[in-house]
């Protein structure tokens, strides 16, 4: 296993006395995101809406990093509760705080706790590409199939 990459991280004042986020297990990708929603008014996501929920997190990431705020399968599996614009993506040189924006696509309310782990953020390298304009491209064997072309 690589070393750690150092990020610098700030929990915000409605983040006080939660944890920073942390993995779960030894061989986990992401970090589990916690909500920071006042403890007396839990979030409720009706079925079929969507919310910005806070995580009191501003993160430093160095220079060539993204980190990407993922679903937690299990609030999807259970609750069909993801993360909508998923992956989204924190750029190295963004300063505000991390929001996770939920979707609750399951059949019943789903109630958001203070605390609650509600999303993963993968620590990621960037890789930046130079486009080439060209006149033509290689041909491959797929061509231009796409949406389901390969599974046939």
């Amino acid at each position: 296993m690589s070393e750690p990459v150092k990020v610098g991280v700030q929990q915000l004042p409605h983040a006080e006395g939660l944890p920073l986020p942390s993995y779960q297990s030894a061989q986990a990708a992401g970090l589990d995101l916690i909500a920071a929603i006042p403890e007396h008014a839990p979030m409720v996501l009706a079925a079929g809406r969507q919310a910005m929920v806070p995580t009191g997190l501003v993160i430093a990431l160095p220079d060539g990093y993204e980190a990407q705020v993922r679903p937690r399968s299990g609030l999807a599996a259970r609750h069909g509760v993801t993360v909508l614009n998923s992956p989204g993506t924190v750029d190295a040189d963004y300063r505000g705080e991390i929001n996770v924006l939920l979707v609750n696509l399951g059949s019943e309310a789903f109630t958001i706790r203070r605390g609650e782990r509600i999303a993963q953020m993968i620590v990621a390298p960037v890789t930046r590409v130079e486009l080439l304009r060209a006149a033509a491209l290689p041909a491959t064997p797929r061509g231009s199939g796409g949406f389901g072309s390969t599974g046939r």
